[in-house]
Formats: structure tokens, C-alpha cells, sequence
């Protein structure tokens, strides 16, 4: 049973990439060519352990409505946390201070001496306050798809700026 509603989750994400993939171009905020720095506490390491350790995050946008974002985050108590993952990012539509966009996500992750994979598939907006335009706040809603527990997992996932990021662009 468990493995069916693994492979329903799988096809949803995967159905989600499709979507993402396929989607016009969009009018967003132009971040083309500009790199972001900041952090990144959405993934299920964060949420497994007891010691919740956000990750370090960099975003880079090769074109006006594609950005990809690596996170990296590691504690070295025992039992130890990490996680190593990517993020991409397909812009949807515009607004003068705010891209809605589309997002996968994988990773590999490590709390409470359990190692798993982490997936992840959803919409969100990074916002942008008038005059602090080099700052950008991120929350977001989807699915995720993890085995860290031991088992596989779907859950439903939101996370305000506090958990999807907050970065500064260069």
C-alpha cells in the first residue's frame, strides 16, 4: 500500500515537472544574471530533528523566468543534520514587486542518524518591498515526497519566508 501511494506521489510530481517544464514564458521581476544569498529551512531535516538546522542557500536566475538554488546546511551534533539539495524555479507570472512561480526540489537529507531523499513540487511567491529591492522573501505551498522517517512519505507542505527563505541579491 505504502509503495502504491509512493509511485501516486511520484507521478504527481513528476506531472507537476511536466506542467512547469511546458509552461509560456513569463513578464516577472528580472532577476536574469543576478545571484542570491540567504537561507533555506523547508526541508524535512529541518522539520525531523531537534536541533532544526536551516541551510545556506544561493539562487541563480540564467534567464528572466528560470533560477536554480542550491542548499547546503550541516550540524555536526550527534545525532548529526544535513542537507544537500536543488531547486528550480519557473517563474509564472508577473507583478512590479513580487514573481509567482512554479518549483521542484530534491535533496538528500540527514537528521536523528536517519538518511533519506526529499522531494518536493508546489507554487510560491518571492516578494520584494518597495526600496529594498535587493531583498526577496519567499513562501510557499505543495507537496513532498520523503523516506527520512524509515518509510516514504506524502505530506501537504506550506512555508512562510521564515521557512522558504529570505535572500539578498547581488
Amino acid at each position: 500500500m505504502n509503495r502504491i501511494k509512493g509511485l501516486i506521489a511520484f507521478q504527481a510530481l513528476l506531472l507537476a515537472f511536466s506542467a512547469l517544464a511546458l509552461a509560456p514564458s513569463a513578464l516577472a521581476r528580472d532577476l536574469q544574471g543576478r545571484m542570491g544569498l540567504g537561507y533555506n529551512a523547508q526541508f524535512a531535516n529541518y522539520r525531523e530533528s531537534g536541533n532544526s538546522t536551516p541551510a545556506i542557500a544561493a539562487k541563480y536566475a540564467p534567464t528572466k523566468d528560470i533560477a536554480l538554488e542550491g542548499v547546503l546546511g550541516v550540524a555536526t551534533t550527534k545525532p548529526g543534520n544535513s542537507v544537500v539539495a536543488l531547486k528550480l524555479f519557473k517563474n509564472l507570472f508577473y507583478e512590479n514587486n513580487l514573481n509567482f512561480y512554479g518549483m521542484l526540489a530534491g535533496g538528500l537529507v540527514t537528521a536523528n542518524s536517519n538518511s533519506g531523499v526529499d522531494l518536493q513540487g508546489g507554487f510560491g511567491c518571492e516578494f520584494f518591498i518597495p526600496g529594498l529591492e535587493s531583498v526577496g522573501m519567499s513562501f510557499e505551498l505543495g507537496g513532498e515526497l520523503t523516506n527520512i522517517t524509515g518509510s516514504m512519505v506524502f505530506r501537504t507542505v506550506g512555508a512562510s519566508f521564515l521557512n522558504a527563505g529570505m535572500r539578498f541579491y547581488f
